[in-house]
């Protein structure tokens, strides 16, 4: 029995359908402003307390941290750049990289090549469209489209799935198959980079992430924000934390992507030549929260927006053994929060929830740690 919902405006709709309409045309979010919409549908229409800015007047002091990696090699530099990320992943849990060593034309040919993408006739995106998560290449709007009973979200999306770093590119799509290729090579040398700085930023030998084999697995997730006719209505992504170990993010210079900071929604300003960086989940997870995965969203504009994230997630060979909380970082003052967990159980929980606004961490805390909490 489908469900009626009531509408803000008192009267009544079946979401349920409407949704189902919706992804049946397989045209996503930049369908609805190709057909001319001056409406957005109501299943995008988010309550007002999520759309709220609780930001105060003191958030314009806040700035999320930028850390020059240039000399990461050794010597003097690596020290002061171990100490900035060592900040940054447990008071901020996001900040920005420069002088890390991917070229702006790597970097500009990933937005282009996903922007032509998402810009091409109709027909030609139809091809990729799925909902299947086995799919390595697929098209879709909102992942959690047809589980989330929330409102949804203004993005269209192409995903990637590269296993242990591997995909073969002639599946991916011609438009940007060349871009593609490109730049997941270029994520896969900084991911080492990120490995070992983070390794030794928590007091570990430098391969000790590359050993536990937690970021071997790519999914770059290129994303779509068409511009809104009512901005001011939705959003780009509910706020949310990110179920990886880490992200790396590329934004373009549109704007839009705000990250949590006591209690204050803080802009992430686009930076040229840069990379936003934030700790997922995981990393909170087996750091037993010393790094922090912060909540972050994207608001809706009138200009359309790209960003390409990548995903780093466990080995094929690791994708059933858990994570627990790091043996060397535990002490009797402070013992474990979570129990052992795969990335499997891990995502299947994610994803059945969906981006409901509430963190999945929770779920994966011990009896005591939630008896203490």
């Amino acid at each position: 029995m489908e469900l009626e919902v009531i509408s803000e405006d008192g009267s009544s709709y079946d979401r349920a359908k409407e949704v189902r309409d919706f992804d049946e045309t397989k045209a996503g979010v930049k369908g609805l402003v190709d057909s001319g919409a001056v409406k957005i549908p109501r299943f995008f229409i988010h309550p007002l307390e999520s759309l709220k800015n609780p930001t105060s007047s003191g958030a314009n002091c806040f700035q999320v941290p930028v850390i020059d990696l240039e000399g990461f090699e050794g010597g003097r530099r690596r020290k002061e750049i171990l100490d900035g990320i060592l900040a940054a992943s447990e008071t901020w849990g996001f900040f920005q990289v420069i002088n890390h060593g991917v070229p702006v034309c790597i970097m500009d040919g990933i937005l282009e090549g996903v922007q032509r993408f998402h810009e091409q006739p109709k027909d030609e995106k139809m091809k990729w469209y799925s909902r299947d998560y086995k799919q390595p290449v697929r098209y879709f709007c909102n992942g959690d489209l047809l589980v989330n009973k929330g409102a949804a979200n203004w993005r269209d999306t192409i995903a990637f799935d590269f296993h242990d770093s591997q995909l073969d590119p002639q599946l991916f799509p011609p438009i940007c198959r060349e871009a593609v290729s490109e730049y997941i090579d270029h994520m896969i040398k900084l991911r080492k980079t990120l490995s070992e700085l983070l390794s030794e930023t928590l007091g570990l030998r430098s391969d000790y992430l590359a050993s536990i084999g937690c970021m071997e697995t790519e999914s770059l997730v290129c994303h779509y924000y068409p511009g809104c006719p009512e901005p001011e209505l939705t959003l780009g992504a509910t706020k949310h934390s990110d179920p990886s170990f880490l992200t790396i993010l590329l934004q373009d210079n549109i704007g839009g992507l705000q990250v949590l900071h006591q209690s204050n929604w803080v802009d992430v300003p686009f930076l040229p030549g840069a990379f936003v960086i934030n700790i997922g989940d995981f990393i909170q997870l087996i750091t037993n929260d010393k790094f922090k995965s912060v909540e972050h969203r994207v608001l809706a504009g009138q200009i359309p927006r790209v960003s390409v994230a990548c995903f780093f997630y466990p080995s094929t060979a690791n994708k059933h053994e858990p994570y627990a909380p790091i043996r060397e970082l535990l002490t009797e003052s402070n013992p474990p929060i979570y129990r052992g967990t795969h990335i499997s159980e891990y995502m299947a929980y994610f994803r059945a929830k969906g981006l409901d606004g509430n963190s999945t961490l929770p779920h994966f805390k011990l009896q005591q740690a939630n008896d203490t909490a």
